[in-house]
């Protein structure tokens, strides 16, 4: 099937965006580890450099020909920096819509993405930890950072650019641009700095609610900025290639099959979904129907079954306890972690 995009809100049609895209400098050998830092891309970041004078290039952990343009400038997908959230009780949505749950201590958020398919970043507070929950539809990678650097604290924002079909942040403190997928500075002052990041389920709305009823949901500050619960991206994730990704492909697995990954392992989703539970050492995959895919219908709430993941560690004590995980493409994860396998049997 060919996917058929919609117009999210670039100021291009994505079909006018295929031929139009911008492959920016080139020509510098990085590794994937996206470690250590060269001590001058400016040359190589050439048009990077003139549109983001204020990010210091002469810092980079990738090759900046690697970066392709979305289509939006800078924050033309505007993060939400002023969050608003109403009680769980309160909220009319769709059950199996997908959400980002986020607990710290007492509190429990939810963040559909429905809203953050528009937004992609929420920079957010929860007691006193700073937090940017995150979300790229075109790799659907959700994940929640601590928004701490040292002693500092970033707000984040939308470059417009993607690097291996990932959404690439910056802060704007220093104008650092930061992977979203890993959590890592690749250009900036902050090259080489990682994020942490914080367990948080991809699950559905009626998941949460029933294990948080007094939970929190994000909602959008103005209902009618967006459409939101509309999905632009009709038909991707049953695509047959991703959206501007000029990487290898994993074998023995489509690219835009879904995996689950926690650290540097991934197992098919289907492969979970068939088993309904996987134990590997002291980690535990389970599966459970109930969640819509976020990439496939019009309609967010009437997208096809993809179920939600948990992914916990047993502790010494035999208590399990949430660990840092992602349901994410099969591409993706390749791109990353090029030489580590796809469990699918």
């Amino acid at each position: 099937m060919t996917a058929k995009f919609t117009q999210p809100l670039w100021p291009l049609p994505v079909a006018t965006l295929l031929v139009l895209v911008s492959l920016y400098g080139g020509g510098i050998s990085l590794s994937h580890a996206n470690s250590a830092v060269v001590d001058d891309c400016s040359v190589a970041a050439g048009q990077l450099t003139r549109n983001w004078p204020n990010t210091d290039f002469s810092r980079c952990t990738v090759d900046p020909g690697e970066v392709v343009s979305g289509g939006p400038g800078k924050d033309g997908i505007p993060s939400i920096d002023e969050p608003r959230f109403v009680p769980a009780t309160k909220v009319t949505l769709d059950d199996r819509e997908p959400v980002i749950t986020l607990v710290l201590g007492d509190t429990a958020k939810a963040y559909p993405l429905r809203v953050l398919t528009w937004h992609e970043i929420v920079n957010d507070t929860m007691g006193d930890i700073p937090v940017a929950v995150t979300y790229c539809p075109l790799c659907n990678a959700a994940i929640v950072f601590d928004r701490r650097v040292g002693n500092k604290v970033l707000d984040f924002g939308t470059t417009g650019s993607l690097r291996h079909s990932d959404l690439l942040m910056y802060d704007r403190l220093s104008q650092s641009w930061w992977q979203q997928y890993t959590g890592q500075a690749i250009f900036g002052e902050f090259a080489g700095a990682a994020l942490t990041m914080l367990p948080s389920r991809l699950e559905s709305f009626l998941d949460f609610k029933n294990n948080y009823p007094q939970g929190e949901v994000l909602v959008p500050g103005n209902p009618n900025l967006r459409p939101y619960g509309a999905n632009p991206y009709v038909g991707y994730d049953s695509s047959g290639f991703p959206f501007l990704y000029r990487g290898e492909v994993p074998e023995g697995i489509g690219p835009l099959e879904r995996v689950v990954v926690v650290d540097d392992r991934a197992w098919s989703l289907a492969l979970l979904q068939q088993d309904k539970q996987i134990r590997d050492r002291n980690l535990v995959l389970t599966w459970r129907p109930g969640q819509a895919s976020a990439l496939d219908t019009r309609e967010i709430k009437n997208g096809r079954e993809v179920g939600s993941v948990t992914a916990q560690h047993l502790a010494a004590n035999g208590a399990l306890e949430d660990a840092v995980y992602h349901v994410t493409f099969a591409f993706v994860f390749h791109a990353f972690k090029p030489d580590q396998p796809i469990i699918v049997e």
